[in-house]
């Protein structure tokens, strides 16, 4: 391939390296001029334009991008058609992600013309996630390089999803002198939201007192009812033969491993009974934030072993965000609630296309939808949660018990969007950097995609609009900077955060999310197809 400026005698069959306007033709970046194109750019008097001109063995860059995915070998996953020299490659279904690292790095070395990034190794995704891209850099590449790319690939898997196993989990919380009961309830709820990405669920607790015996036999009575046990210490591990081990091993059991390079998440027992998981939960996994616990549940519900070297193989990249339940913080966290990104979650809608049920209120998995993308929204990166409700405010609020966020009833919700906006705004606190408006009718958006928002609007220093897109199309969710809060305040009627996007002229950052960003649920039929009940 030749790349340059090209005498326009010459440039049938080129390809334009710039977008190029004449008249009132518009030839877009990467368009193949053909004669009559040509003909139309002599008579405007253009001699010359830059395009790339391509050899007889090249192969453009859409071709290349495809060949390359035809070439790979994966699993559970989807590709998108090719545009612009990039395939995206997309989950079918929830789970967990793995790659050949030393695959893709081989890839990636061949040329740097050909390139494959992919989340990282072991990362949760969600269903319709973008897992995997291959982007072609310049507009045609050699067809020996995409040679070598598909001869490397040959016989090895280069990723996968593996789904989520949906598991029936016994639950075992020991008990000390002055541990409330409230305590144990609200872990009980929040592990079993944490389950729910998975469709896992709780079928059985014992809450024995926190010496070995004890906790040997709740494990016993429980694994025959479970395809795994998840033992809370009320005391925190703290020696090889503390409660928790000793507990498995007196059952009969075996214990792989006791701690991890992962923190918070230090404190955690992984064993066996009875061929079936047994997990000594460590304390942060009390709290829904993620924690070195999810990384070692995910993999086992997923199907994916976990050995000793695994554990031992986590330390690189296993410091995680600091959780404010910790009693005694490591190091104070430098981005304050004050100054973060806050989620401001709209449900305050009537629901007027159900024909009478309240859609926030539909089960997805057992999970009413509203708890569903409110869990989502606390356990993503932002300094709080602000849940705007009015139609059946009261029924809304039940749905979220015990999750950490701030309720806002807007008694005007009647009037239109334009009110449940400006209350959520107004409701958070001073100097908050962004508001990410979170819709409370989308299923399909995670916490992953959030904190992938908030990412982007972090590095662009927090002045941008960021808005999730589709293929391209835009969608939600969308944060809005602390500057465009003053003409949120002058909004009325039905008018929502696409009125700010397009009025303020601030620039914007869409951000690739998948399917997610435009699946919302309007309709009884729509709820349906996206995996919803309606409930009356």
């Amino acid at each position: 391939m030749k790349f340059g400026p090209v005498a326009i005698a010459k440039a049938e069959g080129a390809v334009l390296a710039h977008a190029l306007t004449t008249g009132d033709r518009r030839f877009r970046k990467a368009h193949v001029l053909s004669a009559d194109d040509v003909a139309v750019l002599r008579a405007a008097g253009i001699t010359e334009v830059i395009a790339a001109v391509l050899a007889p063995d090249d192969l453009s860059e859409d071709r290349a991008a495809e060949k390359i995915v035809e070439g790979l070998t994966f699993g559970n996953i989807e590709t998108k058609a090719a545009a612009t020299g990039r395939v995206n490659l997309h989950a079918l279904s929830s789970g967990v992600f793995t790659v050949d690292k030393a695959l893709i790095d081989a890839i990636n070395a061949v040329d740097p013309a050909v390139t494959v990034a992919t989340v990282a190794q072991h990362a949760a995704v969600e269903r319709g996630q973008m897992v995997a891209t291959v982007k072609i850099i310049p507009f045609a590449v050699p067809a020996d390089i995409v040679a070598k790319v598909v001869a490397l690939s040959a016989g090895r898997e280069a990723f996968a999803v593996h789904s989520y196993r949906a598991l029936k989990v016994g639950l075992v919380q020991t008990v000390l002198p002055g541990i409330k009961d409230s305590v144990l309830d609200k872990t009980v709820k929040i592990t079993q939201a944490r389950l729910q990405r998975s469709a896992s669920r709780i079928v059985g607790e014992r809450r024995p007192p926190h010496r070995p015996e004890p906790v040997a036999e709740a494990i016993r009575s429980l694994a025959g009812e479970s395809d795994m046990v998840v033992v809370f210490g009320a005391s925190a591990m703290s020696d090889p033969g503390d409660v928790i081990p000793a507990a498995i091993e007196a059952a009969g059991g075996s214990v792989l491993r006791t701690g991890m390079p992962v923190d918070p998440g230090n404190l955690i027992v992984v064993g066996e009974f009875g061929g079936k998981p047994v997990l000594g939960a460590p304390g942060c996994a009390r709290s829904p934030k993620e924690n070195g616990f999810d990384w070692v549940l995910d993999r086992l519900i997923a199907g994916i072993d976990v050995t000793d070297a695994d554990i031992a193989g986590m330390g690189v990249g296993g410091l995680l965000m600091e959780i404010p339940t910790r009693p005694q913080p490591r190091e104070a966290v430098r981005t304050t609630a004050r100054n973060a990104v806050h989620a401001v979650v709209l449900g305050a809608g009537q629901s007027s296309r159900m024909g009478g049920p309240n859609k926030l209120l539909a089960l997805f998995g057992g999970q009413p939808l509203i708890r569903r993308t409110v869990e989502r929204a606390t356990a993503s990166h932002v300094g709080g949660t602000v849940v705007v409700a009015g139609h059946q405010a009261d029924r809304v609020r039940a749905a979220l018990f015990g999750l950490d966020l701030t309720f806002v009833e807007n008694s005007a919700y009647r009037t239109g969007l334009a009110s449940s906006l400006k209350a959520g705004i107004t409701a958070l606190p001073d100097g908050a950097a962004g508001a990410l408006v979170v819709l409370g009718d989308m299923p399909d958006v995670s916490s992953t995609d959030l904190d992938r928002l908030v990412a982007a609007f972090t590095a662009a220093g927090g002045t941008s609009i960021v808005r999730a897109t589709h293929n391209g199309k835009r969608g939600n969710p969308v944060i809005l900077p602390r500057s465009v809060f003053p003409a949120v305040a002058m909004l009325e009627g039905d008018t929502g955060a696409r009125h700010i996007v397009e009025q303020e002229g601030l620039a914007v950052i869409d951000v690739e999310i998948g399917a997610g960003a435009s699946v919302d649920v309007d309709t009884p039929e729509a709820l349906r197809m996206a995996g919803g009940v309606l409930q009356d």
